[in-house]
This record gives C-alpha cells, structure tokens and sequence, in this order.
C-alpha cells in the first residue's frame, strides 16, 4: 500500500517528529531519575523510533551526525533492554516448566479423510508427542531452580551494567545529542524538497526492504500449524530480520501519519504480525536458554531431561508464531489494495 502523500518540506515534517521524540526520551530520563515504574520501556521506545528515523532518513540527514547518533541510541536501546528480557524469560521458563510437569500427553486430532500424512506433518506430531511428555516433578523443580540461578545473575548483572551506563559520560553525551533534537536537526540540503518527493522514496524502500525479507521466509511450510521448521533454531535469523525491518517500516510510516498532535500512529493492520514476530523471538531465546542449561556440567539426568522438555515446548512456541505471522500477513496482503 503506498504511504500517505505528506505535505510541506521534508524538513519541516522530519524536525517536528523528532521535537517529539526527543521530548519523549527526555521525559522518559527524568521519570526514570525519578524511579518511576516503566520508564525504562519508555526511553527504550523513545530511543528506538530515533534510531529507526535516522535510519531511514539518512539520506536527508547529516550522514556522520545521524550514523554516530544512531549507534550510540542502539547502545544505549540494548544496554537497557538486557535486565527485563531476563526477568521476562525466566518468568515464562518457570511458568512454562509448571504447566509440563502437570501435563498429560496431547497429539493433534486425527486426519478423518482416510490420508497419511506427509513427512514433514508426521515428523511434527512425533516431536509434538515428545514435547507433550510432563517433566518429572523433581527433575522439573531442579531445572527450575538452575534457571533461576543463571537468569538472576545474568539481570543482575544488566542491571549493574545499566546504572553504569546511565551515568556514564557516554549516555549523558547521547542525552545531550538528543536534548538538541529538540531545537534543531542537522539537515543534507534535499532536505529543503518537498515533503512527499523528499521522504516517499525512503519509505517505499523501507517497505521494498521489508516485503523482500518476508518474501525469503518458508510462509508455504508456516501456513501450517503442524510442520517442524521452527523445531531447529538454524533458522531463526531470516525471521529475526523481518520483525527489525518491520519495526523500521512502523516508524517510518509513522513519521507520514502522524496526527495533529504529531503523536506516532500506529498500523493497526501489522499490529498483530509485530507482535507475532516478538513472541517469536521471545521463545527463540527461551528455548536458547533451556538449551544452555541443559549443557551446565554435572546435572542430573532428571534435570536435563526437563530442560530437554521445556527446550522442545519453546521451539513449538517458536513454531506456533510463526504460524500466527503467515495468517496475520496474508491477510493484510489481502487488505491491502
């Protein structure tokens, strides 16, 4: 779908989106000077949608001011984000053992057209089977306290190396970048065009980038609920990129539909394809965590056959985004005249 036709200069439009930006990341620091639950998401998200603008944009932008800003944002993204997604994969690890080692086996329904199902289909409801199996209970609580020990010292430690950063000399140099967002934005000279011959072009290759990605995804294999591809994590980076691509083509649209208060509106047609993608990497890296575990040396086998059960059930998770993502772009594919 071609993005709205903006009006006005692409500067003019570009300089008020990151005005806002840049008031939402400084709001963002002081709540989170100030101990505010959430705050950390949001200078997260504020930084993203910087970085993801200067990205797309750099053409109209200065190139060495927009690069430097640009990485120094993912740093300070990344840095932040560590502590909350060990807290998040331990919570959804633990969980994830409760309800296996109170579980009973399941398989999907039988075919009822008198057909044997194809290979692939017959490999997945074997390895469904297995992954079904409950965790022993003693090897489930063992495997759920060896996660608990490795995940707490690894927020532990991102939380350390998160008040380090933000009040390092680096983050308050990236907070002043960003404070001067809010006055002024060093600008190439095409950036004086038109709005719509200026920024169509690096939304539509925004998109192009975008569609090209999907379009080296296995979507025929995903369409089915049932067919092992998610079960190795060979694969996991072709679907890492899109969910990055589809972020940067969000943020790009963004900045051509923004509302009259140039608050960020969303796609809701993507919205649930974004969310298919997260999940995805967040089992992806669950799974990843399992299988680690799984290698401490000296375990007892009950433990590492739990965490063998739990590694199994995260990369059906895996699978099942995956399937949720082809039945959520197809039918924006279809929407979309």
């Amino acid at each position: 779908m071609r993005p709205p036709d903006p009006t006005g200069t692409a500067d003019a439009l570009l300089s008020r989106y990151l005005h806002d930006r840049a008031a939402e990341f400084l709001r963002s620091l002081r709540a989170h000077s100030a101990g505010e639950e959430e705050s950390a998401d949001a200078l997260r998200r504020s930084s993203r949608r910087i970085s993801g603008t200067l990205h797309t944009f750099r053409a109209l932008l200065d190139p060495g001011w927009a690069d430097q800003l640009r990485a120094e944002l993912a740093w300070l993204s990344g840095t932040l984000a560590r502590e909350h997604a060990y807290a998040a994969r331990l919570d959804r690890l633990l969980h994830a053992l409760a309800r296996l080692s109170d579980a009973t086996p399941t398989l999907p329904a039988a075919r009822t057209d008198g057909a044997r199902p194809a290979a692939p289909e017959a490999t997945a409801i074997a390895a469904t089977a297995e992954a079904a199996r409950p965790a022993p209970a003693v090897g489930a609580a063992r495997a759920g306290a060896l996660l608990e020990r490795q995940l707490t010292l690894a927020r532990t430690r991102a939380h350390s190396a998160s008040l380090q950063a933000l009040g390092s000399a680096r983050f308050h140099a990236v907070a002043d970048a960003v404070a001067l967002l809010a006055s002024e934005v060093p600008f190439a000279p095409s950036a004086a065009e038109h709005a719509g011959a200026a920024l169509l072009p690096a939304v539509e290759s925004a998109d192009h980038r975008l569609a090209e990605a999907v379009g080296a995804l296995p979507l025929h294999r995903a369409a089915h609920p049932y067919n092992a591809a998610g079960l190795s994590d060979s694969l996991d980076a072709p679907w890492h990129r899109v969910r990055l691509l589809l972020r940067l083509h969000r943020y790009a649209r963004e900045v051509l539909s923004a509302d009259t208060a140039n608050r960020p509106v969303p796609d809701l047609k993507l919205l649930d394809a974004g969310q298919a993608l997260d999940h995805h990497r967040e089992a992806a890296e669950a799974a990843a965590a399992a299988a680690a575990a799984a290698r401490t040396p000296r375990i007892a086998p009950t433990t590492a056959y739990a965490l063998g059960v739990l590694h199994a059930d995260q990369r059906h998770e895996v699978e099942a985004a995956r399937y949720a993502f082809q039945q959520n772009w197809q039918r924006t594919a279809v929407a979309t005249p």
